[in-house]
């Protein structure tokens, strides 16, 4: 019984913990003039009606264009606006590959692969919103086949670009709630 009553004590703890951390959900309507948020069956759509507004430019490599592509696909599934009131630039991706798990003869059988990428969100009329830097680390395997390793590789830089953007699209959500709730300093996402 003494065991149920510290396992209950460090569950409520964690809860009163996690109560206070400033932990918000993104995408729920406030339907309280208090500090409380709680879900009413409404999703608030204010941000994602100014994320739908984004104007993702053109990025000339392929992990690249990749992101974009995500990106476009989470900001506008309906389609690019004609009259976008937010453009976001990514600068090109930097990709850095070390090889890992040598054998004896000092060939490698795997590859760690780091993307990392730059991007910046400008208002039309307000200029330079928000501006970050995002990477991720992926690896594969160097298989005997070099068709297997061909299709690895690719694999991975398509999971990294999804990874990625749906990092910057959380950033860029996140500044808009805080825009919208007036609650934090926008500048550190």
């Amino acid at each position: 019984m003494l065991q149920l009553s510290k396992k209950i004590f460090a569950v409520s703890a964690l809860v009163c913990c996690l109560t206070s951390c400033g932990f918000e959900p993104l995408y729920v309507e406030k339907t309280s003039s208090e500090d409380m948020w709680y879900y009413n069956n409404k999703f608030d759509t204010d941000i994602v009606r100014e994320m739908a507004q984004i104007r993702v430019e053109s990025v000339t490599d392929r992990i690249g264009q990749l992101v974009k592509n995500e990106l476009m696909d989470t900001f506008n599934p309906m389609g690019t606006p004609k009259c976008s009131k937010y453009f976001l630039k990514i600068a090109p991706v930097n990709s850095r590959t070390v090889q890992q798990a040598l054998r004896d003869d000092i060939t490698a059988t795997r590859e760690k692969v780091e993307y990392r990428l730059t991007y910046s969100l400008w208002s039309k009329e307000d200029g330079q919103l928000v501006s970050g830097e995002s990477s991720i680390f992926l690896s594969y395997d160097l298989l005997d086949n070099p068709y297997s390793t061909t299709m690895d590789k690719k694999k991975i830089e398509k999971d990294g670009a999804k990874i990625l953007a749906n990092e910057i699209s959380l950033r860029i959500g996140a500044y808009f709630h805080s825009v919208k709730t007036k609650r934090g300093n926008p500048d550190e996402f």
